[in-house]
C-alpha cells in the first residue's frame, strides 16, 4: 500500500516562476531515515530539498543535494517558510522555527519579504586550496576560508559574471563550494556573487543564501554598511537583502511556489 507524502517546489530569492533557485520541500510526520531522504533529493535532482517533522516548538528541518546532506542551506529554509504560510499550517503573523545542524534558524514575514535569521560565517584570509584559480581560470584580490568555503574577491563585478569554471577540476577543492563576489558596478546592487559546488554534485547554484551568511559580514566590514543588496549573477539570477545583526546575518527574499503535489511511496 502507497502513502502519500507532500511535496513542494519553489522558486527562492525571486518574485517570478522559473526565476530564482528552486528546492523541494518535504513533509513528514515523523522524521524519515537519512538514506530515504537522500534517494528523494536525488529524484528531485535540485540543489537541494528540504525535510521538514514537525516538533512541539516548530519543525525539525534537514536538506539534501543530490548527493549529501549539507549543514546550512538559505534558499530551502526561505522555501520551506513559504510554503507553511501559503499552505496554511502556520500563520502568515507566526514565525517559522527550524531546528537543523546549524542551530535554530526563523524566519518571518517583513515588509512584503520573507526574513531568515542565520548564522554569521566570515571568512579568514588563507591561501587559495591547490588548483583552485587555476581551475576558476581567474586572479582574486582576496582569498579567505569560511566554516564551509572558499570566498575569493574578484577584481570587477564584469570579472564575476565572465568566470567559465572547469568544474572537473573545481571537483577536487577541498571545500562544500566556492564563493566568487565583487563590489557591483549595476544599480541598485551593493555586491554580486557567483557560488560553484561541484563537490557536492551542483556545479553552479543559482542563489544561494548560506552563502551570504559569510558575504555579509565580508562586504559590510569592507563597505562601512550593515545593509546591503546582493544579487547572484547565475543564469537565473537571484536578490538578497541582508542585514548584519552582530554574530547574525539577517537574509530576505521572495518566493514563488511552482509545483504542489504528493510523492507516492
Amino acid at each position: 500500500m502507497s502513502t502519500a507524502v507532500p511535496i513542494y517546489q519553489v522558486d527562492s530569492f525571486t518574485d517570478h516562476p522559473f526565476g530564482g533557485n528552486p528546492a523541494g520541500v518535504c513533509f513528514l510526520d515523523e522524521p524519515a531515515e537519512a538514506a530515504w531522504m537522500q534517494s528523494v533529493a536525488a529524484e528531485m535532482n535540485l540543489a537541494e530539498t528540504a525535510f521538514l517533522s514537525p516538533q512541539a516548538d516548530g519543525y525539525d528541518l534537514r536538506w539534501f543535494t543530490p548527493l549529501v546532506e549539507v549543514e546550512m542551506c538559505g534558499h530551502a529554509t526561505l522555501a520551506s517558510a513559504h510554503v507553511l504560510w501559503e499552505t496554511g499550517r502556520l500563520s502568515r503573523v507566526a514565525e517559522a522555527r527550524f531546528h537543523t545542524l546549524s542551530g535554530l534558524l526563523t524566519a518571518s514575514l517583513r515588509d512584503g519579504l520573507i526574513e531568515m535569521d542565520f548564522p554569521a560565517t566570515p571568512s579568514q584570509p588563507a591561501e587559495p586550496p591547490a588548483g583552485l584559480l587555476e581551475a576558476l581560470r581567474t586572479e582574486a584580490t582576496y582569498v579567505g576560508r569560511t566554516r564551509f568555503d572558499v570566498l575569493l574577491e574578484l577584481a570587477s563585478e564584469e570579472t564575476v559574471r565572465a568566470l567559465a569554471p572547469d568544474f572537473g577540476a573545481l571537483r577536487t577543492v577541498q571545500a562544500r563550494g566556492v564563493i566568487v563576489t565583487a563590489r557591483a558596478t549595476t544599480a541598485p546592487y551593493d555586491i554580486v556573487s557567483r557560488f560553484f559546488a561541484p563537490p557536492v554534485g551542483i556545479d553552479e547554484d543559482p542563489v544561494t543564501g548560506s552563502a551570504h551568511a559569510a558575504l555579509c559580514p565580508y562586504w559590510a566590514r569592507k563597505l562601512g554598511k550593515d545593509r546591503l543588496t546582493a544579487y547572484q549573477a547565475s543564469a537565473r539570477g537571484g536578490i538578497l537583502h541582508l542585514r548584519l545583526a552582530g554574530e547574525r546575518v539577517k537574509i530576505a527574499g521572495q518566493a514563488v511556489m511552482v509545483l504542489a503535489g504528493d510523492l507516492v511511496v
